[in-house]
């Protein structure tokens, strides 16, 4: 982790992708040297909102208490830090689909955090030293260390309840993978994908990450067949209580650290079609082939499970 001191902005701002990548040198990467602070803010643009949603101190907070709570095991800061950096950012998908956000996030407000939790654990085995691929601070949504938070807190949520979320994120294959798929777009499919996760974590199934990968694989396949939102349909979202929820942020208190907080309560998802796909994605976990580990032509490899 870099150990170059450095003074967050006062507000959240954009910083267009292809600016921000010239600045990701391999210094950078390595932790070895400083990101140019004021060059990336001259080249970021101010948001045109002064409310207090876009401050950037109550993202470094639950930033540096994520830090201080799981620096023994880092991939467990996702599960705490999804829901509190998604109810402490409060905005649209809209708002949120701007890349330049997530860039100043990464390189201005907390590239500490990234260095921390990205860092490979070892070298690449050649001598070369670690460093931390470009997307997790500039990159798209399922790979950029701030928005695939978000947006695993956004996509597998239930309305206000937050706990689906949290046992995504408990699971790297299934925010690294899922967050691909347009299928997770469909509310009760995103939820069925974490009730399935949940049963196969709760049964101690063996090659966990390769069962969740096989499964959304198994997913995204036959969704090009099969229409999710028809078999099983869904309620439109609200979107007045999610404007509300926003509005509130002015006067809310900081998120919770010992328990979840809560997110807009703009409707959940229905709770017959989430059972139909439930029981659909346990047949496809039960029959979708796991990836061959073995290498070709090699001797005394066991073979993978069926």
């Amino acid at each position: 982790m870099s150990r170059h001191h450095f003074e967050p902005p006062e507000r959240l701002a954009l910083l267009p992708t292809s600016l921000a990548s010239a600045f990701l040198t391999r210094g950078v990467r390595e932790g070895r040297d400083a990101l140019p602070q004021v060059a990336i803010l001259r080249a970021s643009t101010t948001i045109a909102d002064d409310s207090v949603r876009w401050s950037a101190a109550p993202v470094r907070e639950i930033v540096q208490e994520a830090m201080h709570r799981f620096d023994a095991k880092r991939t467990d800061a996702d599960a705490w830090l999804a829901p509190r950096l998604h109810a402490t950012l409060r905005m649209t998908r809209a708002e949120a689909a701007n890349p330049g956000l997530w860039n100043f996030l990464g390189l201005c407000v907390a590239p500490d955090y990234i260095l921390w939790r990205h860092m490979p654990s070892a070298g690449s085995g050649d001598g070369a030293p670690r460093m931390v691929s470009s997307p997790r601070f500039a990159g798209p949504h399922y790979s950029q260390a701030f928005a695939r938070l978000w947006w695993a807190a956004e996509m597998f949520r239930d309305g206000a309840d937050y706990a689906p979320s949290e046992t995504a994120c408990l699971n790297q294959d299934m925010v690294n993978t899922a967050l691909r798929l347009d299928a997770v777009d469909h509310k009760p499919t995103a939820l069925a994908l974490v009730r399935v996760l949940k049963r196969l974590a709760d049964a101690g199934a063996t090659r966990l990450g390769d069962r969740v990968n096989a499964l959304c694989t198994a997913v995204n396949t036959a969704g090009s067949t099969l229409m999710y939102d028809v078999i099983a349909p869904d309620e439109a979202p609200d979107h007045a209580a999610l404007a509300e929820w926003i509005d509130d942020g002015e006067s809310a208190p900081t998120v919770p650290w010992n328990r979840l907080p809560q997110g807009p309560q703009d409707g959940t998802a229905r709770r017959s079609s989430c059972e139909i796909l439930a029981r659909m994605f346990e047949r496809f976990a039960t029959e979708a082939p796991l990836r061959d580990r073995a290498r070709p032509g090699e001797a005394g490899v066991p073979p993978s499970e069926p």
